[in-house]
């Protein structure tokens, strides 16, 4: 038996401030949800904070510009001042430079990831989030002050949109380690699944704000999403609890104990787990290595799946309301706050289709034969959305609900259950501080995938959206093909579990 020293965590300065939220009279169930709720916020924040480039993209772009420039320019307005294209997104090529803003946002994002992952399970996790929420809120809003300055050089904006997706590479690992440190394995699908709405939501807040203020100026959509990640930022500095013990809490495998008063760490109890009986502290002390955890049973194959589920649900985040707004509805081309409104039915159906999987999978016991499932049944799903969704708004909003969910249910529940099982498996004794390493790995390729994706809707949108959507169902099909060991896995453990159950109900 193991006797390492866990890391020593200090307790969030806000519990000073409102101490009745560190009484011994709260609950265990009380500091779950808190930590839930404010997790929940801040990457919901995350998510508003990302919005932003797709519902500006057909403002920015040269296509607005042909149709409102001579007007404005003749009543005397400034032209790029009334928002009908910006340079250096106006000319022809404009699709393909916001393509590759996409594309450099998201390869910082999945190249932070990698690290931000491993500095995640050697440091105070509370500190880092805050870290990275603040700086993502300041590049936000300095990418939106580039409308109020009159910032013209592409140059300027790709390294804003490095910088920034570097920061935000930093709260996913962040967000699912703390989860993971306060909910055993048994609950986790459905749990997550509801928790991991955040993104949907962030999204839905995000469009909304960014397309309520559209009018004032496509600044305004990304400077007051970078306001709000910033004060969630506050809060969650002042309050999130990362780890239970910190509450005097005692995590085993089924459950969570009590173990004393107060807020102070303790020395815990012996806490069964998968491999037998060991001290809660044995596994916390040390975090695995980066190539380990590659090695871990099934890390790479969900990594890869994510790369091509995560490139379908990331060209519809950053490409949808562009593709709304120059495809006709009824006939009708619908404007640039009506495409970025509709665009949030998607993550609507996103938010049932990652509460559904996480459900799904939590009652048959099987996350990859769920995801493979819901990939399969997302193929038709896109083939009528792109042929019946122009029949009428009704239509394309019922169709892109079916999207959404079947889209989101298996990204949503392979970068939050799965990912959270595969860090704290039996090979390694559920150590948490496995968990954010594991988390960014499956994460951070999934993001590569996010990065590729909307950059060839960039590229291949000006051949038509039919070659897009074709792409999308390939990456679907490729997905579902990596899975497909992990499957039989899956459905080998279940005849096995099946032949155990009959003998012994034989033998009694």
């Amino acid at each position: 038996m193991m006797h390492l020293k866990t890391l020593a965590l200090a307790p969030p300065p806000g519990l000073s401030y409102f101490p009745s939220l560190a009484s011994p009279q709260k609950t265990l169930k009380f500091h779950q949800f808190f930590v839930l709720l404010l997790t929940f916020i801040a990457y919901a924040a995350f998510h508003a904070s990302r919005k932003p480039p797709s519902i500006v993209k057909s403002i920015l772009t040269h296509e607005t510009l042909a149709a409102n420039a001579t007007a404005a320019f003749n009543s005397g307005q400034d032209p790029l001042r009334n928002q009908t294209g910006w340079a250096p997104f106006d000319g022809p090529r404009g699709p393909h430079r916001l393509g590759e803003l996409d594309l450099v946002f998201l390869l910082a994002y999945a190249i932070g990831m990698y690290f931000s992952g491993h500095i995640g399970d050697s440091i105070d996790l509370r500190i880092f989030l805050t870290v990275g929420m603040v700086g993502s809120g300041i590049f936000v809003i300095i990418f939106g002050l580039g409308y109020f300055i009159h910032l013209h050089s592409f140059g300027a904006f790709l390294f804003i949109q490095v910088v920034c997706g570097l920061f935000q590479s930093v709260g996913w690992p962040c967000v699912v380690s703390v989860v993971g440190n306060w909910f055993c394995k048994a609950k986790r699908g459905l749990i997550m699944g509801v928790w991991n709405s955040h993104m949907s939501v962030g999204n839905i807040i995000g469009s909304l704000v960014a397309s309520s203020v559209l009018g004032y100026g496509w600044g305004w959509s990304f400077v007051l999403p970078g306001i709000f990640i910033i004060l969630v930022a506050i809060f969650v500095y002042l309050f999130l609890v990362v780890n239970p013990e910190i509450m005097g809490f005692v995590l085993s495998r089924e459950e969570v104990e009590m173990s004393v008063e107060g807020m102070s760490l303790v020395e815990p109890e012996k806490v069964e787990i998968d491999e037998g009986v060991v001290d809660s502290e044995d596994e916390g002390a040390v975090a695995i290595g980066f190539l380990e955890a590659w090695r871990l049973p099934h890390v790479g194959s969900y990594a890869f799946c994510l790369f091509f589920s995560k490139l379908v649900a990331y060209t519809f985040l950053y490409w949808l309301p562009f593709y709304i707004r120059h495809t006709a509805v009824d006939g009708v081309h619908l404007s640039h706050k009506t495409a970025g409104i509709l665009s949030v039915v998607f993550d609507i159906g996103g938010v049932f289709g990652g509460i559904s999987a996480g459900l799904i999978s939590d009652l048959i016991e099987a996350r990859a034969i769920t995801s493979v499932v819901f990939l399969i049944l997302s193929i038709p799903a896109l083939i009528f959305y792109r042929l019946y969704g122009s029949i009428s708004i009704f239509t394309n909003a019922i169709l892109m609900f079916a999207s959404g969910l079947l889209v989101n249910g298996p990204y949503s529940l392979i970068t939050t259950a799965v990912a959270t099982d595969l860090g704290t498996q039996s090979l390694i004794k559920g150590n948490s501080r496995a968990l954010a390493t594991v988390t960014a790995i499956i994460d951070g390729t999934g993001s590569v995938g996010g990065a590729l994706g909307p950059l060839l809707a960039g590229y291949i949108s000006t051949r038509g959206w039919n070659s897009v959507f074709f792409m999308l169902i390939v990456s679907i099909s490729i997905a579902v093909v990596l899975l497909i060991h992990v499957v039989k896995s899956e459905i080998k453990g279940k005849l096995n579990e099946g032949k155990w159950l009959w003998s012994s109900i034989i033998a009694h």
